[in-house]
């Protein structure tokens, strides 16, 4: 998959250092460590999932407004199966929201934008 930068506005990061793909291997850099630095979510989906079909692009437009704030990290749990067994993650999608490399808060299912909004809002709050 490759993300576009749709060129809304020099001064805003690229949209593909706001939005990843993660595997087992790069999650530990890719969200526990840049964390530390701002708050990080981690979409948990799969292919097979209609509701993530949904939530996908709210998420990154919701990202993307916040303008560096957050950065959204993805995981296709049919190809990385570990770390979401181990956070328990047992319906998708799911959202957590790191910060300070602890997991903060979340949600399940696929939310309207309005929500993914409020929570984006909730856990940047304080960030510059």
């Amino acid at each position: 998959m490759t993300i576009i930068d749709q060129g809304n506005g020099a001064a805003s990061p690229a949209a593909a250092d706001l939005i990843k793909d993660t595997t087992t291997q790069s999650f530990v850099k890719d969200v526990i460590e840049e964390s530390k630095r701002q708050p990080v979510l981690i979409d948990f989906w799969a292919e097979w999932c209609g509701p993530c079909k949904q939530l996908t692009p709210v998420l990154e437009k919701a990202v993307r407004a916040a303008k560096g704030k957050v950065k959204l990290v993805k995981m296709n749990i049919d190809q990385h199966p570990a770390i979401p067994g181990q956070m328990g993650i047992q319906s998708i999608p799911a959202v957590i929201a790191f910060v300070n490399g602890q997991p903060a808060d979340g949600f399940m299912g696929a939310l309207p934008e309005s929500q993914v909004n409020a929570f984006i809002e909730k856990m940047t709050k304080g960030v510059t």
